[in-house]
């Protein structure tokens, strides 16, 4: 189970930092990384992950992220200043704990599940407080990166 969600970690960080064309072009890249996979293996992970294919400029498919497809929604839709709004964020285990000010928790954890991460299976929110739940077996340093894409003006302080 480990092995997969590393790959599948791995196979959502090559489609996010690099335009991939083919499965055939990211079978070669996850090689490159340690992972040998199947074609078949392949497209159920990408269909796991909710991949999808964007055009691009020059009219040339490549493989996106849900999130990347939903970054634009999330932050257009939320009128909160979220620096403003963010106390602090601790881990218990794997499981995160983000404190906000009053009303402000809810705000937080839309934009999270909406983001659609991998690393992050879902989020439960209160007034002021968030619990981040992660998928299992995924690091702590894995979240808060997540959590840095989610959130680039709080970077400093995740």
């Amino acid at each position: 189970m480990k092995d997969r969600i590393n790959r599948l970690m791995a196979i959502r960080k090559l489609i996010t930092f690099n335009r991939i064309r083919s499965q055939e072009e990211l079978m070669g890249k996850l090689e490159k990384k340690g992972f040998r996979v199947t074609q078949a293996t392949l497209s159920r992970d990408l269909k796991f992950l909710k991949v999808t294919r964007r055009y691009d400029e020059k009219g040339r498919l490549y493989y996106v992220m849900p999130e990347s497809l939903h970054r634009e929604e999330a932050t257009s839709q939320s009128p909160l200043r979220f620096d403003e709004g963010f106390v602090s964020l601790e881990f218990s285990g794997s499981l995160g704990v983000l404190k906000t000010l009053p009303g402000y928790a809810s705000s937080f954890a839309i934009r999270i599940d909406r983001a659609a991460k991998f690393e992050i299976l879902g989020t439960v929110a209160g007034d002021d407080t968030i619990l981040i739940i992660p998928r299992d077996g995924v690091p702590v340093k894995d979240i808060r990166s997540s959590l840095k894409m989610i959130f680039p003006d709080l970077e400093e302080k995740l």
